[in-house]
C-alpha cells in the first residue's frame, strides 16, 4: 500500500497522522500505531492489559514489583502484536521493529495490518459477534447452571445432613411410634370393653331407673288406693298397726332396694368418671399419634422433595453435559471456522501475493515506461533543440537571404538606373530616340 492509502485508512479509523512521521517513524509512534490496529481486531490496549499485568506481579514474589511493571507490559504487548502480526501472515515480526523501526519495513507491516483488519471487518466480523454472542450467552447459562447445581447441592448436603442429625430421632419416634401404636391398640380395646361396660351399665342403670321409677309410680297408685281405702274401711287400731307394720317393712325393704341403686349408680358413676379419664387419656394418645403421623407426614414429604431435589440434580448434569456437549461443539464449529478463517487468509493471501507481483510487474513496466518516456522526451527535447537550431538558421539564412535580395534589388535597381543614364545620355549623343520599357 502507498503512503496516501495507508494515511486515509488510519483517518477513516479515527487515526490522523502526517507523512513525516511515515517517513521518519520512531519507537513511540510505531508502538501507538500498531497497538491501535491490535485494539482494532481483538479490543486489547495498554489500559485492559495494565490490571491483569498488576495482579500477576501482585501474585509474584518479585521485588521492586514497580521496575517490572513496564517491562511486563512491554513484553505482553510484544506477544499479542507478534500473533496478531502472524496472523496477518508476517512470521519475522520482532522487538526490532518497535525499537528501531524502519520506513520501509514500518509501511509494509502497517499495509500487512491494515490489509488483514479490513479482510477481518468485511468478512469474519458477522460470524465472529455471533460466535461471540452464542459463547457468552452459553457461558452465562453454563455460570447460572453451576450456580443452581451448587446450590441444589449445598440444599442436598443440608438435608442429608439434618437427615443424618434426625436419624437417631427419627429412629426413636419410630419405637416410640410402635410402642405407641402397640398401646394405642391395647387402650382401644380397652377403651371398647369398656365403652361396652358402660353401654351395659347404662343399659341397667336405665332399667333400674325405670323401674325405680314404675316403683314410685306403682308407690304412689298405692298411697293413693290406701288412702281410698282409709276413707273406706273402719279404722281398727290393730288392723292400722299390722298394715303400718307391713308397710313399714316393705318400705324399709324399699329404702334398701333404692340404697343399693344408688350404691350401684355411684359405682357406675365412678367406672363412668374412670371412663372419661380413660376416654381424656386415648385423645391425648390419639393427638400424640396424630402428631407422630404429622411428623412422619413431614419426614415423608422431605423425603420426596429429597428424591424431586435428586432428579432435580440429575436432570441438571444431564443438562450440564449437553451444555458440556453443545460447547465442545460450538469449539468444533469455532475450530472449523478458524480453519475457514484461515483459508480465506491464504487465498486473500495468494490473491494479495498475485496482486503484488501484478502490482510488481506494472511498476516495472511503468518504471521502463517512465524510462523510454524520459528517453523520448530527451530524444524530443534534442530534436526540438536541433529544430530550434536549424530555425534559427533558417531564420538567419532568410535574413541573409533578404539581405542578399535587398542588395540585389537594390544593386539591380542602382544598375538600371545608370543604364537608363546611361541609355538616355547615349541616346542623346547619338540623337536616337529611346523607348523606355
Amino acid at each position: 500500500m502507498s503512503m496516501r492509502d495507508i494515511i486515509n485508512d488510519l483517518g477513516v479509523w479515527g487515526i490522523s497522522i502526517s507523512p513525516d512521521q511515515l517517513k521518519t517513524p520512531n519507537a513511540e509512534f510505531v508502538e501507538g500505531l500498531y497497538c491501535a490496529c491490535l485494539q482494532r481486531v481483538t479490543d486489547l490496549s495498554h489500559d485492559s492489559l495494565r490490571d491483569p499485568v498488576q495482579n500477576a506481579l501482585n501474585v509474584s514474589q518479585a521485588e521492586d514489583k514497580d521496575l517490572y511493571a513496564s517491562a511486563l507490559t512491554s513484553s505482553v504487548v510484544l506477544y499479542h502484536l507478534t500473533r496478531f502480526a502472524k496472523a496477518a501472515r508476517v512470521e519475522d515480526f520482532n522487538s526490532a521493529d518497535i525499537t528501531s523501526p524502519e520506513r520501509e519495513r514500518t509501511l509494509y507491516l502497517l499495509s500487512a495490518f491494515i490489509n488483514f483488519i479490513k479482510f477481518k471487518e468485511e468478512l469474519c466480523d458477522a460470524f465472529l459477534n455471533d460466535l461471540r454472542e452464542r459463547s457468552d450467552s452459553l457461558i452465562i447459562k453454563r455460570n447460572n447452571t453451576i450456580d443452581r447445581v451448587t446450590e441444589i447441592q449445598e440444599r442436598i448436603d443440608d438435608l442429608k445432613s439434618k437427615i443424618v442429625q434426625d436419624g437417631p430421632i427419627c429412629e426413636q419416634l419410630d419405637s416410640e411410634n410402635v410402642a405407641l401404636k402397640n398401646t394405642m391398640f391395647l387402650t382401644k380395646d380397652a377403651q371398647t370393653r369398656a365403652v361396652q361396660d358402660v353401654e351395659r351399665y347404662k343399659t341397667e342403670r336405665n332399667a333400674l331407673l325405670e323401674r325405680k321409677k314404675a316403683l314410685r309410680d306403682e308407690l304412689t297408685s298405692i298411697e293413693e288406693i290406701i288412702a281410698r281405702t282409709r276413707s273406706r274401711i273402719v279404722q281398727s287400731p290393730e288392723r292400722i298397726k299390722k298394715s303400718i307394720s307391713i308397710m313399714s317393712t316393705g318400705a324399709l325393704e324399699d329404702k334398701k332396694t333404692v340404697a343399693m341403686h344408688e350404691a350401684k349408680a355411684r359405682d357406675l358413676q365412678t367406672k363412668i368418671n374412670a371412663l372419661h379419664n380413660i376416654e381424656k387419656d386415648v385423645r391425648g394418645c390419639i393427638e400424640q399419634l396424630q402428631t407422630i403421623e404429622r411428623e412422619v407426614r413431614s419426614l415423608q414429604v422431605s423425603q420426596k422433595e429429597l428424591g424431586e431435589q435428586q432428579t432435580h440434580l440429575d436432570d441438571k448434569i444431564i443438562e450440564k453435559n449437553e451444555l458440556r456437549l453443545r460447547q465442545e461443539r460450538v469449539n468444533d464449529q469455532l475450530a472449523n471456522a478458524n480453519v475457514k478463517l484461515e483459508r480465506a487468509q491464504r487465498h486473500a493471501e495468494d490473491r494479495k501475493l498475485a496482486s503484488q507481483k501484478t502490482i510488481e510487474r506494472l511498476q516495472l513496466e511503468y518504471d521502463e515506461m517512465v524510462i523510454e518516456r524520459r528517453e523520448n522526451d530527451k530524444q524530443i527535447e534534442e530534436v526540438r533543440d536541433e529544430a530550434s537550431e536549424v530555425e534559427a538558421k533558417m531564420n538567419e539564412h532568410l535574413k541573409n537571404s533578404e539581405a542578399e535580395s535587398s542588395q540585389l534589388l537594390a544593386e539591380y535597381w542602382k544598375l538600371r538606373h545608370e543604364t537608363d543614364v546611361y541609355m538616355e545620355t547615349l541616346a542623346n549623343k547619338l540623337n536616337m530616340r529611346v523607348i523606355s520599357e
